[in-house]
């Protein structure tokens, strides 16, 4: 009797350190998109292969993969949103009224860095808050309305209601036609990345950007 309550005993305590069906199941669904998934977009068209010199899709597991992807298609939609404002001011396109109290808008500066110097300090906190709060926000509700991306969901997928596509033109689209939009804006946005850089490099170093006017 006492050998058969040990042996008991024993396989309660083993079962109880071995993992559950459950429990494999549920790291199987909280599993991030698998890297080939994300390396999949956009098409090589241009290059005929990855272009990756420094062989940073190796880098880290699938998690690390997604949370690249997230953050380049982030980054790339700042990059264009910046590439356009930097142009339009540029251009001499200004809204009515005042930038703040005493600032009008058509005073502000038409180089990209003049006009960002000229905006009192309130301001520049503002939008800078305003960033953290999409950024925060878009977290939050990845986790509590969907799939998170390091977990299985989309990576690049803007949570924040109407702040992506208010007018709502994705809707009732082909998930090939989803495809190809998701592909042009990584596109797109690494191009306005490579030309925010050059045009913040022509305002601070002249001459550094050939044939770049002055911005």
């Amino acid at each position: 009797m006492k050998t058969a309550a040990i042996l008991l005993s024993t396989l309660s305590v083993a079962s109880a350190f071995a993992p559950s069906q459950n429990a494999a199941s549920s790291c199987a669904l909280n599993a991030a998109v698998p890297r080939e998934t994300v390396l999949s977009e956009p098409d090589t068209t241009e290059f005929g292969k990855i272009w990756d010199p420094l062989g940073l899709a190796e880098m880290g597991s699938d998690e690390t993969i997604a949370w690249f992807r997230h953050s380049e298609v982030k980054h790339g939609r700042v990059a264009m949103a910046a590439f356009v404002g930097w142009w339009a001011v540029g251009a001499g396109l200004r809204l009515p009224g005042e930038l703040a109290y005493g600032l009008n808008f058509a005073d502000v500066p038409s180089k990209g860095l003049e006009a960002w110097d000229a905006i009192p300090g309130w301001g520049k906190a503002q939008m800078l808050l305003f960033a953290g709060l999409i950024e925060f926000h878009d977290e939050l509700f990845y986790s509590r309305r969907g799939t998170h991306y390091m977990r299985g969901g989309t990576p690049g997928k803007n949570m924040v209601p109407g702040l992506f596509d208010p007018l709502g033109l994705s809707t009732g689209k082909s998930a090939e036609a989803k495809a190809r939009g998701r592909s042009s804006e990584i596109k797109n946005g690494r191009l306005a990345m490579i030309g925010v850089a050059g045009m913040w490099a022509a305002a601070t170093l002249p001459g550094s950007v050939p044939l770049q006017p002055d911005c």
